[in-house]
């Protein structure tokens, strides 16, 4: 077996039954935590120990799939489901779709542990020393179609989804932790407010990652209180496994928690957590410092043992900046009360003037960058309103024997959960520039400008002051191997549809919005500019999108020059 690093010091298990699974030796990157289940009745229930994963094969080099999902389960269900669909589609923007297909995964010879607790403890170590095994690496590559060598070579790892079968109003459901959080957004909180120790809880909590990965946080939250829709879509109900070793990242790094762009419209979070009833007789409150500058959240209501994101809308300042970001809670508690924000300018890159001079030998056209994006957000706010149960209090008769009294209303505060969602969406388009003599549609000659119009939608039904509009759009291009240079484009039009372009270019005679294609730019290729659009911010984050549009080249300018002689 080719020898691998790995974080675990055993090469065999040896499980109860007698049977041994040699080790792959990968590194599991993942973590797990829970707890108790409660009752269920008996049109929502869950059977411990139904349960199993999902396994997606990604590329390490660019963190793209590199297999359909796959599903493991120690016995087969009939279930309604949504296909096998992976938390990066979903976090890609994939809606959530019932499948009309019969649900179909796959038993291993070996069986798995135990994956979602339902008793107070964690099967982690069973869990990591099963899925970092060799069995469950040929297991895997079986299933996907990817050689054993190949996939622990180093140039693969896996994506593990813990997932749960369980009846919902008399269905029977196979659900990610992903997927149940996306649910429960689709039916007002209904799953949550039957299932919510399995859903919103041991599932979501089951799986999560130790250090960051695939454009997904480490958890630093709670391990045994229940959590928020947005929380399990954007940080649970994961896991990885890779096969070779990466430099360690070094602990005197000070990295930000944030980093945010000069002169631009913000959302700071925390997530606020609550051990009793916080109703309007004993709300929390929350207060940011910022610059000098305090921001105060009041009357925060959050049922026991529940949590919620607590935010606010500021704007930066409009040079560069490494901010501490103090927040301080009465009420409740927070996991993290200090925040340290890097305020960053993008506009000084800009391109060096083209010569018709330079030249590039041996170039060769560049594969577009990977850059992780987040086209949707989700969060929510809890709201109290009051239950009255009107009780008659007797204070005895009257002289005439009428019962005399009167009604206090015993009645009692009741929480409501309301979700919000928002998606961003947008397009490019790459054309030569108006007065490019000898363009034809998409194909032009080499040394001439392109202009873009970069289109933004951003849907949301969310009040004002949950999110921002986008604000932020840049290039990058094939000439620079997409790295070194960028140029920031200007917003033409405003509001929920925003509109860029290029800004006007200081080294064009005419002043135009555009960037120039180099005279030595190889013909027959396509010169392909990548932008990304930045800047939406929601209470769960930035939204953000990576687009790109091309035009062809063939020739350069210099084939229009010419001399006319009689």
């Amino acid at each position: 077996m080719k020898k691998l690093w790995a974080i675990f010091l055993c090469l065999i298990l040896i499980f109860s039954m007698g049977s041994q699974i040699a080790f792959a030796e990968g590194d599991g990157n993942m973590d797990a935590g829970g707890g108790g289940m409660g009752e269920g009745t008996s049109d929502n229930y869950w059977n411990g120990g139904e349960d199993g994963v999902r396994i997606t094969v990604i590329r390490v080099n660019n963190n793209s799939a590199a297999s359909a999902s796959v599903d493991f389960s120690n016995k087969s269900y009939t279930v309604a489901h949504f296909g096998k669909v992976s938390k990066l589609d979903y976090r890609d923007g994939k809606e959530l779709k019932p499948s009309g297909s019969p649900y179909v995964s796959i038993i291993p010879q070996q069986p798995m542990p135990r994956i979602v607790s339902g008793n107070g403890g964690s099967y982690i170590e069973a869990i990591k020393k099963y899925f970092c095994s060799e069995y469950a690496a040929k297991m895997v590559a079986d299933a996907t179609g990817i050689s054993y060598q190949n996939l622990i070579n180093g140039e693969y790892k896996l994506l593990i989804e813990p997932i749960a079968y369980f009846t919902f109003n008399g269905i029977k459901y196979c659900m990610t932790a992903t997927e149940a959080g996306l649910y429960d957004q689709i039916v007002n909180g209904r799953l949550r407010s039957k299932m919510v120790s399995l859903t919103h809880k041991n599932l979501p909590l089951s799986l999560f990652l130790e250090y960051p990965d695939l454009g997904f946080p480490a958890w630093d939250g709670p391990t045994t209180l229940k959590v928020s829709n947005a929380e399990i879509i954007s940080s649970l109900g994961l896991g990885i496994v890779k096969y070779k070793e990466e430099p360690e990242i070094s602990g005197d790094i000070d990295a930000p928690d944030v980093e945010y762009r000069v002169d631009t419209d913000v959302i700071t979070n925390v997530t606020l957590r609550a051990t009793a009833n916080l109703t309007p007789d004993n709300p929390a409150s929350v207060t940011f410092n910022i610059q000098g500058h305090t921001y105060t959240v009041t009357n925060v209501v959050i049922p026991a043992g529940d949590s919620q994101v607590v935010w606010v809308k500021w704007h930066t300042p409009s040079t560069p900046a490494t901010l501490t970001i103090s927040v301080s809670v009465s009420g409740a508690y927070t996991a993290k009360d200090t925040l340290k924000a890097k305020i960053v300018a993008l506009n000084d890159k800009i391109p060096p003037d083209p010569l018709a001079t330079d030249t590039k030998p041996g170039y060769v056209v560049p594969s577009l960058p990977s850059n992780t994006q987040k086209t949707t957000a989700n969060w929510g706010v809890w709201n109290c309103y009051w239950v009255p149960v009107w009780v008659w209090c007797s204070l005895g008769t009257n002289e005439d024997g009428e019962e005399i009294g009167y009604w206090m209303d015993e009645g009692y505060w009741a929480f409501q959960y309301t979700g919000y969602s928002a998606s961003l969406s947008a397009t490019m388009s790459l054309m030569p520039d108006d007065i490019v003599p000898t363009a034809n549609g998409k194909t032009m000659k080499s040394g001439y400008g392109v202009k873009t119009v970069v289109s933004t939608v951003l849907s949301t039904s969310a009040p004002s002051s949950h999110y921002t509009y986008t604000q932020t759009a840049f290039s990058t291009f094939p000439e620079f191997n997409y790295q070194t240079y960028l140029r920031l484009l200007e917003r033409t039009t405003g509001g929920y549809n925003v509109k860029f372009q290029f800004q006007p270019n200081n080294f064009s005679t005419y002043n135009r919005n555009v960037h120039f294609v180099p005279v030595w730019f190889p013909d027959g290729t396509r010169f392909t500019v990548y932008t990304q659009v930045w800047d939406t911010w929601t209470p769960d984050g930035m939204l953000s999108v990576n687009l790109s549009d091309y035009v062809s080249i063939q020739g350069s300018l210099f084939d229009d020059w010419y001399t006319s002689r009689e």
